[in-house]
């Protein structure tokens, strides 16, 4: 695995490719914006989505899906809510049995799919393979010292890709839970955003851990009942992931989660950035998720009413603090 396109050219996908790059592979970035396409090749430099780092000499970046295609592995690094639409438009220019690696972390709204069910719709045959864990794009792309879990049903393809992609300081960890990786990344999100409502409202650390520990038992709660392994959730993909994005303000689902909590308004935080908090999204994909499997998950409900039905802030956090009590650990 030489070659490596990568598909998206947000912060995270240049993260990753400057990952790969380190690691000795020859890497095409494929970007939507020809401005970020001009910046990378003129500048080295994606001035659009991660200013002031520059980029390594071997990537390449192209505005060409056919050119990226033409890899070893890609990595998908668009959207979750676009990543079918972007594998939709790969299709034609995929090599048979080259893997694909899901580095999106959602669940789909239309359908209430993970990213694996919606990328071995429009890819059938195709090895796939989850990336997740606790990261922040300008700290891989620095190079800082930074693990995560590469999940993938297929061991040799898994341990393929460990390899293409590890490097000294980029360090993934291989899993055979790609459920579970999905899970833990896709729900922290919705987490971090009531984190940072805890933040922005000023009540204080000890309600924020225990958001983040009521937290990881929605989190558990939800991959159990899909099939994933507990050990998966209590790892990097899981709490490790759940831990970073709720605890600093570098995360933009937490960041967006502070504003609210300030008393902001959801459309005029959203006017004001480029790239996407996808736990806006994927709050209320998730809690219909839940709710289809008989699953318990009042935080991300709550997340889920203010974002998307009007719900007020403060009402909700009353509701929460007022709910019987319970058996801690279920």
């Amino acid at each position: 695995m030489q070659r490596i396109g990568v598909i998206g050219a947000g912060a995270w996908g240049t993260a990753l490719a400057m990952a790969a790059a380190r690691s000795g592979r020859e890497v095409t970035l494929w970007a939507r914006e020809a401005e970020v396409v001009e910046s990378i090749a003129s500048r080295r430099e994606n001035t659009a989505f991660l200013p002031g780092i520059p980029l390594e000499p071997s990537i390449r970046a192209t505005g060409e899906l056919a050119e990226a295609a033409d890899a070893d592995a890609l990595l998908l690094v668009t959207p979750a809510q676009h990543l079918r639409a972007g594998c939709r438009a790969l299709k034609p220019h995929l090599k048979p049995g080259v893997p694909v690696v899901i580095c999106a972390k959602g669940i789909e709204l239309d359908t209430g799919s993970l990213m694996t069910d919606a990328v071995a719709a429009e890819l059938p045959g195709t090895p796939v393979a989850v990336l997740s864990g606790p990261t922040f794009a300008a700290e891989v792309a620095r190079g800082l010292p930074t693990a995560v879990t590469l999940a993938c049903a297929d061991e040799p393809v898994g341990r393929a890709l460990v390899e293409a992609l590890g490097g000294r300081t980029f360090r993934p960890y291989l899993s055979d839970d790609p459920v579970g990786a999905q899970v833990g990344g896709a729900v922290k999100n919705v987490l971090a955003i009531a984190c940072g409502m805890v933040e922005g409202r000023k009540l204080g650390d000890n309600a924020r851990a225990a958001l983040i520990t009521r937290g990881l038992a929605e989190i558990a709660r939800l991959g159990l009942r899909l099939g994933a392994r507990a050990e998966t959730l209590m790892g990097l993909s899981g709490l490790g992931d759940l831990t970073l994005t709720c605890s600093s303000l570098q995360s933009r689902n937490m960041s967006l989660g502070y504003a609210l909590g300030e008393g902001r308004a959801l459309a005029d935080i959203l006017g004001e950035r480029r790239s996407v908090a996808e736990g806006v999204f994927t709050a209320r994909a998730v809690v219909e998720l839940a709710a289809s499997k008989g699953v318990d998950m009042p935080i991300c409900a709550g997340v889920d009413a203010i974002l998307n039905r009007g719900a007020d802030l403060d009402q909700v956090i009353e509701a929460l603090m007022a709910r019987p009590f319970r058996v801690e650990g279920v």
